[in-house]
């Protein structure tokens, strides 16, 4: 049976790179894992074998390096886009490029007083600790003509331990899952939100800046929200963004439902007043969907792994 070739791409995956910039004494890092993935003028490579059009991935990998020190990591989508720029504009063959960072967030040690004095957080210039509460993420996608850039984050949990109520659902022969008015409600947040910049005829947005004000408005609608679901809390967390920064047009959301069960103390002559819980971590409820500025169709995968 004849067989043509479908969609392909190839690149060179989870280059990791850390750069440090150097203010005098005081040290600043960036600390990313970078995935390239090219397509193009390919059909001969996986025809006949020919590498005549395949840029090698080892040099992929090289230009991550290279780059980190030739243009610096101001933000992971601005490394990026150089790098899609680069790979589409220096090689005929190329027609897209998508680069996937993850970023991975450092603070400043604050050190203890046990020394002969205190350094204050503002003092410290080169010792860092790794954050946990989050890894950033971006996904920077160029033909030659358009831009797409879809930024995020995952493994961000939160947590409410009240204003949170679940009740008047259906029930049927099978539901044994007791209503709720006063219950904890948690989850790790998968998001990613995408920009309306297309063309480098527009202005590019602060990404950093963007970033921080996200996550910002994010929390304090999750926190803000008096929730009867986790759906309603979702959709004011994207309604609120993009209420709150023009650049973006559509958020989606992958939530599972860290689920907080009360321990039933009443065998041991204890009553149980809405503080001694046990953590479920399966099965979950997971709650997803895609948040949109009126007018704007949606880009962002419904499997956000796909990413």
């Amino acid at each position: 049976m004849p067989t043509i070739l479908g969609q392909n791409q190839y690149g060179k995956a989870e280059n990791r790179v850390v750069k440090i910039t150097r203010d005098g004494d005081t040290h600043h890092i960036k600390d990313l894992n970078v995935s390239i993935a090219l397509s193009g003028d390919m059909e001969d490579v996986h025809y006949s074998g020919s590498n005549a059009n395949v840029l090698p991935t080892d040099t992929t990998k090289n230009t991550v390096y290279a780059f980190a020190k030739e243009y610096g990591i101001a933000s992971a989508e601005q490394f990026g886009i150089h790098l899609a720029r680069h790979f589409v504009n220096s090689q005929e063959p190329i027609h897209r490029a998508r680069i996937r960072i993850e970023e991975y967030g450092w603070e400043r040690i604050e050190t203890s007083e046990s020394g002969s004095r205190f350094i204050g957080a503002d003092e410290v210039k080169h010792s860092f600790v790794r954050k946990g509460q989050e890894t950033r993420l971006t996904q920077i996608t160029y033909d030659g003509e358009r831009w797409e850039v879809i930024s995020g984050l995952k493994d961000l949990v939160v947590m409410n331990s009240t204003n949170s109520e679940f009740w008047g659902y259906v029930k049927d022969k099978y539901t044994t899952l007791p209503e709720a008015y006063d219950r904890i409600l948690a989850t790790q947040v998968a998001g990613r939100w995408r920009f309306n910049w297309t063309d480098d005829t527009q202005r590019a947005p602060q990404w950093e800046k963007s970033y921080a004000q996200v996550r910002k408005h994010m929390l304090q609608a999750f926190a803000e929200t008096y929730s009867l679901s986790l759906q309603q809390t979702m959709y004011q967390m994207g309604s609120r963004i993009i209420n709150h920064r023009s650049e973006i047009d559509e958020v989606r959301f992958s939530l599972p439902n860290k689920h907080h069960f009360l321990v039933d103390l009443e065998p041991f002559g204890l009553k149980n007043d809405n503080e001694v819980y046990y953590a479920a971590d399966r099965p979950y409820g997971l709650i997803e969907a895609t948040i949109l500025r009126d007018g704007c169709e949606a880009h962002i995968p419904q499997d956000l792994t796909n990413l």
